[in-house]
């Protein structure tokens, strides 16, 4: 059964480049509360660097995001100019606009798609970044489900989560409220859920610590984790969960 996807890659690759951006500004769903990501995965699949190049000119807010997505199938595929595609994507990521930041995190999924250990690096390189959309960007990727099937990823998932926290807990109380700043807040309140239930014996420790911490920022990512459903359980029970048993993926 062809989704939608995949039909959207056959409509893109029967027409010119050229047309892309109407088409595109069409079908995005924009102004809407959901921009049409089954879409923007299509350009990113079909798509060429100078395809992407053109999206991102056009400082359309969707049109950017499938082309800065795009940009993560070219790391994916280990183009040779990967490191000038990886600077791109950093400097993407600190980009005032919501949705071209969340097109730096799913681009670098795909990175961990193809290759996780990559990622891994790269997300243990940026949480150290000075700028707090770069952490978040870093925590923002490495914090999907499909990416943490192994311990060793699971780990650095919650070592990630660890950095960027402690990190956020040393900023001054006069940046914490800038929006910078606030972004990454909001995207360590469901990261941590996300590395602990990849491998609760390990993840939970150090996420229980952070109640001990005098901060109320810190506070606040330990309540907004504990709600979502994922973890809920796993700090009723212990973190026990039965051998063979399917990870949460919701809440």
């Amino acid at each position: 059964m062809v989704n939608r996807r995949d039909q959207y890659r056959v409509e893109l690759r029967g027409s010119d480049p050229a047309r892309w951006p109407a088409f595109l500004r069409e079908h995005s769903g924009l102004p809407g509360p959901r921009a049409n990501l089954e879409l923007a995965q299509a350009v990113a699949d079909e798509g060429e660097p100078a395809s992407f190049d053109r999206l991102i000119a056009t400082d359309d807010e969707y049109l950017v995001f499938c082309g800065v997505l795009g940009l993560g199938r070219l790391l994916a595929a280990g183009a040779r100019t990967r490191a000038g595609i990886e600077a791109r994507l950093h400097d993407h990521a600190t980009d005032a606009r919501w949705r071209v930041r969340e097109a730096v995190a799913l681009a670098l999924q795909r990175l961990g798609d193809a290759d996780l250990p990559r990622l891994l690096d790269l997300g243990t390189a940026w949480v150290g970044d000075p700028h707090p959309l770069v952490r978040r960007a870093a925590v923002a990727a490495v914090c999907e489900p499909r990416l943490l099937a192994v311990p060793e990823a699971a780990a650095r998932a919650v070592a990630l989560c660890e950095r960027a926290t402690a990190g956020l807990a040393a900023l001054p109380a006069g940046r914490r409220r800038d929006d910078d700043v606030r972004a990454l807040r909001q995207a360590l309140g469901y990261c941590w859920s996300v590395a602990v239930a990849a491998d609760p014996t390990a993840g939970l420790p150090p996420f229980r610590a952070l109640a001990a911490a005098d901060d109320s920022d810190v506070a606040w990512i330990v309540r907004e984790n504990s709600r979502k459903k994922r973890l809920a359980g796993l700090l009723v029970s212990g973190g026990v969960r039965p051998a063979g048993a399917a990870r949460p993926t919701s809440g």
